[in-house]
Order: structure tokens, then C-alpha cells, then sequence
């Protein structure tokens, strides 16, 4: 923060001597670099939403596919994402690039509180996918008794409400104004311990996600070994080998993507709790900040749009657009190998149906 004082305050609100003006966090200055990062976030956040909403709608227009745990699990997550790229893009493209100000800190933290939520349950949705499938996996026979409905319900509204409290912190007082302590340089009236605690929170809940997703894998080698060995009938052995891959495929693009987009962000976060930025460094951090709105891009495509259950309700959707006059007729043959292509989801109920690892006599 070369350019900018340490001793002034921002926007004339009550703060620390320690409190460094919104101005500072402005680090774009070229009009190319904001044209950029505003085409950029749009672009990312309209076709986010655009997804995300699709899947709602495929989800909840469907009584047969709401009512199940795996599915609210994924509409939590599309919700999750849909906020977050209204509140990010809103947020960031008015702060970055019109150099928008609020009227009070109140106002700065309650948008930062938004976007940490969404952003935070995106993640906890995640982790709660990747523990409705690490039991679909492991204990497949016991899966619908486990995972419940209700229980899936309660556990989605004990995440919210959790992230929601933790999000508003800020807010509610754990901030460097009110407790005339070192601000963040990476954001505005942020205290550096509550951004250590969130930043070692998401820590966690990508660590569980990671360790959740390699203990499917290495169950599914395992039983890919065990019927290698055996010598299962060939017909059942081939198509649960192939379920097998799929699986492996999925899990692997999965957290690629996830430490992809998030592990910037967290370095710099990390690296921030250490030393002093410099202008160059808060800039590729703004950058790296929008590799999170890309992964909620990519969520709907590798936990929704992958599922048959969604493509069915979403090929149907399409033959009633295409009796629309006008509306461009859908190919019957395309249907009828997607129809009878293997399934892409994770928690099939082949796989649920279906023992990894047989009981030991």
C-alpha cells in the first residue's frame, strides 16, 4: 500500500488509527484492466446463474428428483452459487471498476458478509455431497437408512445458519474498527485474526472434501482389484469397471477443479497474515478472487448436469420447447445414446445397490 496513508479513515466513520481508506483497495488504475475484470466478471457470473437456476429448476420441477437427499444437497449448492454470483459481481465490478464507495463500514460489511456466506456454502454444500457419497460408497446397503430426507434437510439448515453467523462476525463487531486493531490489506475494516480464522476454516472443509473424494477412490480401486481377482462374470464385471473409471474420472476433475480455483486465493490470504502487499500482489489477488465465481461455473457441470436423473428432466424440457413453432427440433438419435450411456453420477443407484467390497464369511 505504497500510495496510501496508514492514519486516515474511511469515508469519515469511527475507526482505528490502523484503518487504511477504501481508495487503497482500489488496484486497478488502466481502464483496459477494468474493462477486463468487468467483462470477465459478467461474463462468468451471467452464465453462473444462467446454469445454476437451470438446475434448480430441473431439480425442483420434479417431485420424484426433489424429495431425494443427494439432490438437495445439489440444489443447496446451485443456490449457493446463484448468490454468490450476484453479490460477488455486483460487489466487485462496483468496487474495482467504478470505484464505488459505501455510505459506512455497516454497509461494506454486510455485501462482504453475503459474499462470504455464499462463497462458504458453496464449499460446506460440497463437503456435505462429499459425505452423502463417501456413505454411498462405503455402506451402500445401509445408505437410505443413513441418509435421510429430514436429516438432510436438518443438516443443510444447521450449515446455513452456522456460515450465516460466521459470515456477519465482521459485522456484528469482529473488525479492526471496532476493536482499534490491524486492519487487512487485502480487505477493508477486516480484522487479520478473524481472516485467519476464515481462511483456516476453509482450510478444513477443503481438506475433508479432499480426504472424503481420495477414500471413494481408493475404495473403488480396491474393488476394481477384488473383481480382477475373483474373475466376476464378465458382463457385470466390465460394466461396474466401468462404472469404476467414471468414478475415478469424476472424483479426479473434481479436485483438480477445487484446489484449482481455490488454492490461489487461499496462498495469498495466507501469505498476506505475514508480510506487506504491494500493488502487484493485491492485483493478482483480484484476479485470483474470480477463480471462486469459476468454480461456481463449473459446479453444475460436473455434480448435476452429469446426473441422468437431471439429463431426463432436461430432455424433456426440451421436447416441449420443441413443439414450440419455431423452436428447433431435437435430434431422437442423440437421445437415444445419451438414454443409453452409462451413468455419469457419483451416487447412482446402481452403485448404492451395488457392494464394493463383499462381506467377509
Amino acid at each position: 500500500m505504497q500510495r496510501c496513508t496508514m492514519n486516515r479513515t474511511v469515508n469519515g466513520s469511527s475507526c482505528s488509527s490502523t484503518a487504511v481508506p477504501m481508495e487503497c483497495y482500489m488496484v486497478f488504475n488502466d481502464p483496459a484492466q477494468k474493462i477486463a475484470i468487468a467483462v470477465l466478471c459478467c461474463f462468468i457470473g451471467s452464465l453462473c446463474i444462467l446454469e445454476n437456476s437451470l438446475v434448480l429448476y430441473l431439480i425442483f420441477s420434479s417431485q420424484k428428483i426433489r424429495n431425494k437427499p443427494s439432490y438437495l444437497f445439489i440444489s443447496s449448492l446451485a443456490a449457493a452459487d446463484i448468490l454468490a454470483s450476484f453479490i460477488f459481481v455486483s460487489s466487485f465490478v462496483n468496487f474495482h471498476v467504478f470505484n464505488g464507495t459505501d455510505s459506512s463500514k455497516e454497509v461494506f460489511l454486510l455485501k462482504l458478509g453475503g459474499v462470504t456466506t455464499s462463497f462458504t456454502a458453496s464449499l460446506g454444500s460440497l463437503l456435505l455431497m462429499a459425505f452423502d457419497r463417501y456413505i454411498c460408497i462405503l455402506k451402500p446397503s445401509r445408505y437410505k437408512v443413513i441418509i435421510t430426507t429430514r436429516r438432510a434437510v436438518t443438516a443443510l439448515v444447521v450449515l446455513w445458519v452456522t456460515i450465516v453467523l460466521i459470515a456477519y462476525l465482521p459485522l456484528l463487531g469482529w473488525n479492526c474498527c471496532t476493536l482499534n486493531s490491524t486492519c487487512s490489506e487485502l480487505f477493508p475494516f477486516v480484522n487479520t485474526t478473524y481472516l485467519s480464522s476464515w481462511t483456516a476454516l476453509v482450510v478444513i472443509l477443503l481438506i475433508c472434501i479432499v480426504y472424503a473424494y481420495m477414500h471413494v477412490l481408493w475404495k473403488a480401486h480396491k474393488h476394481v482389484l477384488y473383481m480382477k481377482k475373483h474373475h466376476t462374470q464378465a458382463g457385470l464385471q466390465n460394466t461396474r469397471m466401468r462404472m469404476d473409471i467414471m468414478l475415478a474420472k469424476t472424483l479426479v476433475i473434481v479436485l483438480v477443479v477445487l484446489i484449482m480455483c481455490w488454492l490461489p486465493v487461499l496462498l495469498l490470504m495466507t501469505y498476506s497474515m505475514f508480510d506487506k502487499l504491494n500493488d502487484t500482489i493485491r492485483k493478482i489477488f483480484a484476479f485470483c478472487s474470480t477463480l471462486c465465481l469459476v468454480n461456481s461455473m463449473i459446479n453444475p457441470a460436473i455434480y448435476a448436469l452429469r446426473s441422468r436423473e437431471l439429463c431426463s428432466s432436461l430432455r424433456k424440457v426440451c421436447s416441449c420447447l420443441a413443439r414450440i413453432p419455431g423452436f428447433p427440433e431435437s435430434n431422437p438419435e442423440a437421445e437415444s445414446t445419451q438414454k443409453s450411456g452409462p451413468a455419469e453420477t457419483l451416487c447412482d443407484e446402481e452403485i448404492c445397490n451395488t457392494e464394493l467390497e463383499p462381506k467377509n464369511n
